[in-house]
């Protein structure tokens, strides 16, 4: 099983992320930010991938802090589970549907980070969260795990379906791309011989 865990602690915020690639999707979250909670949820179900993720920040100040060390530390924990990368499939792409919000997101386990990020939302807030932390997530994310991503919500009018959009997409991508591929056993998806830099 490609599993790893993390534990990332500083002044501002103490998170442990725990990852299994080769899960069926379950998922067990506490970090005081109940939407950001319901997102890595879809990350967990889509993805079938098990995420185990526990957080204490100063959320007396904002979520800013929590939000985007969490991506970070999922990140790391991403990148250690995911091990040298011989025998998977490498890219992972997704469209995902939700009433009048459609969102694409593609992935490439590359070794280099790079996020792409475009989602006009259609109001600054979801039940409290701030919508601009969801970038501070995937930065974090993509700069730890290094890979490219990107993230494009099509179309959508309800900010929320629009969020639950690009997470469920992002679970499923990562699933397709994580996934080995029977052809390739052995054996790294690159010309180059590496997907380390």
């Amino acid at each position: 099983m490609r599993t790893a865990t993390v534990t990332r602690n500083t002044l501002e915020t103490q998170i442990t992320a725990t990852v299994n690639l080769d899960g069926s999707g379950v998922g067990r979250f506490d970090t005081g930010v109940p939407f950001l909670d319901h997102m890595m949820d879809q990350i967990a179900r889509h993805g079938l991938i098990d995420l185990d993720i526990t957080a204490r920040g100063d959320l007396h100040i904002d979520a800013h802090h929590t939000v985007e060390d969490i991506g970070i530390t999922l990140g790391q924990a991403f990148a250690k589970a995911i091990g040298d990368k011989k025998g998977i499939r490498r890219y992972g792409h997704a469209y995902v549907p939700l009433d009048e919000a459609l969102s694409r997101v593609v992935i490439d386990l590359s070794g280099r980070p790079g996020l792409q990020y475009h989602i006009p939302f259609t109001r600054a807030a979801i039940g409290g969260f701030d919508v601009d932390l969801f970038s501070e997530f995937f930065h974090g994310f993509v700069n730890h795990s290094m890979v490219t991503l990107h993230i494009d919500n099509l179309r959508g009018v309800n900010s929320h379906h629009q969020a639950e959009t690009v997470f469920k997409a992002f679970g499923r991508a990562l699933r397709m791309a994580v996934e080995f591929d029977e052809r390739m056993a052995g054996i790294t998806p690159s010309t180059k011989g590496t997907l380390t830099a």
